[in-house]
């Protein structure tokens, strides 16, 4: 269909002005492309309002705790030190509130014309507005998201919240109940249990964050512990009762825990309810995500989708990339196409984890000849302020060609490790070129480089 025979008010319309939204908006506008973008909540998507931004901030402000007690170690005497909620949480709203003002400066500066308004497919090149208002566009990308799953079916279950609701609370509870293993739920329950709140952590699996690497799931339950943190593994809630301000709670295997507040953590899904989408036609998976190819096109040509509404890898970093694939490729005539190869990815607890390529059980799958070097050491900082951290490191070798095909960190600063790893191992490096390189000593990133034997070796007959 060519442009002078299609009716349009738009080239693209995209729906939901988050990370990967509003980067494919701008950057069609950027190639001449007539843009609108319409979002019925705030501009930033979950990253900057709900996510991303504000999780690490809190997480930053709770490893005060831990710099107030090494200090004394340090020669550093501090008077007892006192933490404010409402003082964080009133700064976190001013600062996502300055980033989303961004967000739609940078929309505006582009030419993207913002709507504020939830929007709906009306048909393959049509979308319904609930201001009533319809808009034709020859392309479509919607870019919603994700949302927490919905909460377990166990009774009482109604009394719990969300990611969504834990960063506003109106006061900090006394004791905590967080369900779930995943990012949310390990990386809330470190944060919490700094801020002085009796954290517990109750979930389904035997170890927190399935899918990592079994070493650094092992790590991370350790540090919840050793920071306060009760685990309750193979112990989800069987029922939840309301007790006047306060929640028994009980637990699978009969334990019985008394909380204040119950975050909700057991994960996220693809925001695709009250789109339209079946009555267009567009395909979904069972889980609601939005089925596309290569080329993030949906099963109607006209309408593509990017980020955690596809349900791929759940990423501000993927949609970010997505988006801006499909506005190179739609609208700048350029081939790109995402690689989605060595992802690097941080979860934000304290310890910090980095986790890049193949886990060990992955690796062993794939390949024959395996090659595992780790090294486990005290950072220099709790050698004086007498914490029994521990930093982890493991790097995982295909044998036959000496290939680093995985890397996986536990410690300070890992997230910011595992994305310079990203780049050679996106290169294609080998473990020889790690020996080649001159250690910056002391850092605990020169331990990547001088891990010069094998810890063991996978070989298959």
């Amino acid at each position: 269909m060519s442009d002078a025979s299609f009716n349009k008010d738009y080239d693209l319309f995209v729906i939901g002005a988050g990370s990967g939204g509003v980067r494919a908006a701008r950057i069609a506008a950027s190639y001449g492309a007539k843009v609108a973008i319409a979002e019925d909540y705030r501009v930033g998507g979950t990253c900057v309002i709900r996510g991303c931004v504000p999780k690490k901030l809190y997480v930053l402000a709770s490893r005060f705790h831990d710099e107030f007690e090494d200090a004394r170690g340090f020669g550093w005497h501090v008077a007892q030190p006192h933490f404010d909620w409402p003082t964080l949480v009133a700064a976190k709203e001013k600062e996502i509130t300055r980033l989303s003002g961004l967000y739609e400066q940078t929309l505006a500066n582009s030419g993207v014309t913002l709507i504020q308004a939830r929007a709906s497919l009306a048909g393959p090149n049509e979308i319904s507005l609930s201001t009533g208002q319809k808009i034709r566009a020859k392309y479509i990308l919607i870019a919603t998201g994700g949302g927490p799953v919905a909460a377990p079916n166990i009774p009482g279950i109604e009394h719990g919240l969300s990611s969504n609701e834990i960063f506003d609370l109106p006061q900090l509870p006394n004791r905590l109940l967080i369900i779930g293993s995943g990012y949310i739920a390990v990386e809330f329950a470190s944060v919490f249990t700094r801020f002085g709140v009796k954290t517990h952590l109750s979930f389904r699996a035997d170890q927190p964050l399935r899918g990592f690497d079994e070493a650094l799931r092992a790590y991370v339950a350790q540090g919840l512990e050793d920071a306060g943190v009760s685990l309750y593994a193979s112990q989800p809630p069987k029922r939840i009762d309301k007790r006047e301000h306060q929640f028994l709670v009980e637990l699978e295997g009969g334990k019985k825990l008394e909380v204040d507040c119950i975050l909700i953590a057991t994960g996220r899904k693809p925001a695709t309810q009250s789109l339209g989408l079946e009555a267009v036609g567009v395909k979904t998976r069972e889980s609601g995500a939005i089925i596309v190819d290569a080329q993030a096109q949906t099963s109607i040509p006209s309408i593509y989708a990017v980020g955690d509404v596809t349900d791929r890898i759940n990423l501000t970093p993927v949609a970010i990339r997505e988006g801006h694939a499909f506005a190179d490729r739609i609208f700048g005539g350029k081939p790109t196409r995402v690689n989605y190869d060595l992802v690097a990815s941080a979860v934000f607890t304290t310890p910090e984890i980095g986790a890049l390529g193949l886990t060990e059980l992955e690796a062993q799958d794939k390949f024959s000849n395996l090659d595992i070097y780790e090294t486990q050491f005290r950072p220099m900082r709790a050698t004086l302020s007498g914490r029994s951290e521990k930093v982890y490191m493991k790097l995982i070798v295909e044998a036959d060609r000496q290939r680093i095909i995985g890397a996986h960190i536990c410690g300070p600063e890992a997230g910011e490790m595992i994305q310079l790893l990203a780049i050679p191992l996106q290169m294609g490096a080998k473990k020889e070129d790690f020996d080649a390189t001159m250690a910056v000593h002391p850092t605990l990133a020169e331990e990547l480089v001088t891990m010069r034997q094998p810890a063991r070796r996978h070989r298959k007959i």
